[in-house]
């Protein structure tokens, strides 16, 4: 497995970015064949820029997570987004809430500092000129305004795509914190789930029609973390009954090391000197 690279600390957070984020600048290299120098320095800046609001987006979901006595192991980004990676998940649905919420309203308040910009920039005159016709003879205002409005409007898609309601997406987990009071926490992550695989179907399908490899990779990505959620979630649960129910369990179990089914959650739970210590899907 590649190692990551870390680039630094942002409040206390170790930040880091995976090997595999260099097929970033492979996909920019390869999208401005042919449109020069200056187009692929631009499109190159931009991506990163949008990477930057992403790390930023992660340290809203860290930053309200340590609210809740929750610590983040880390921020990693890869080339499909980026991933804050949290010491313990919480169990209380406001929690959930806001934690997921927190990262889409960073991209929100970026959105918000930009518009009177744009706006300042429109009433002054400045042409807004399409990537594709951006020369450098446009000179700096006109670059500038570009730049801004293509931040601006990277900002609302990571908004409205990070909150559709399926897995891994955080309107997945707003959608399993709203659920979970009344279903439980098992069965609003299946349903999360089975909508996030849904999502991954549509957007292979629409990849293969456009003939978009980047997008049918995303959408085994969507369907694979989906996945992993439910099968992370009866593992969290089936340890959390075993805790909750410790005293019966190791009077029961005292000593037992083995493999055993755990009907409720549909794993199997593996217990050594009676104490679980893993599980394993029936998938798997």
């Amino acid at each position: 497995m590649l190692r990551s690279w870390k680039l630094g600390r942002a409040f206390g957070i170790p930040l880091f970015v995976h090997p595999s984020f260099l097929l970033i600048i492979l996909w920019v290299a390869f999208q401005t064949r042919g449109m020069g120098v200056f187009i692929a320095l631009f499109e190159l800046t931009l991506v990163l820029s949008v990477f930057s609001c992403v790390v930023l987006h992660e340290l809203g979901h860290a930053l309200m997570a340590r609210r809740f006595g929750i610590r983040t192991l880390d921020i990693t980004l890869y080339p499909i987004g980026g991933v804050a990676r949290l010491a313990r998940l919480t169990e209380r649905p406001v929690e959930e809430l806001c934690i997921a919420l927190a990262g889409p309203a960073v991209n929100v308040v970026i959105a918000i500092l930009l518009t009177p910009l744009l706006f300042f920039g429109l009433f002054s005159g400045v042409p807004l000129i399409t990537v594709d016709k951006l020369t450098a003879a446009d000179g700096i205002q006109a670059i500038l305004f570009a730049f801004m409005f293509c931040v601006w409007v990277s900002n609302i898609v990571l908004v409205l795509f990070n909150l559709i309601p399926a897995f891994p997406m955080d309107g997945g987990r707003v959608l399993r914190a709203l659920l979970a009071n009344w279903l439980g926490r098992v069965v609003a992550t299946d349903v999360a789930a089975r909508l996030g695989l849904v999502l991954a179907v549509m957007l292979g399908c629409f990849a293969l029609l456009r003939g978009d490899p980047a997008l049918f990779l995303i959408s085994i990505f969507v369907a694979f973390v989906g996945h992993q959620e439910r099968l992370m979630i009866r593992y969290y649960e089936a340890q959390r009954r075993a805790a909750a129910a410790s005293e019966p369990v190791v009077s029961a179990t005292r000593g037992f090391s083995g493999v055993a089914w755990d009907g409720r959650y549909r794993v199997w739970v593996r217990w050594v000197d009676g104490r679980p210590v893993g599980y394993y899907s029936p998938t798997e």
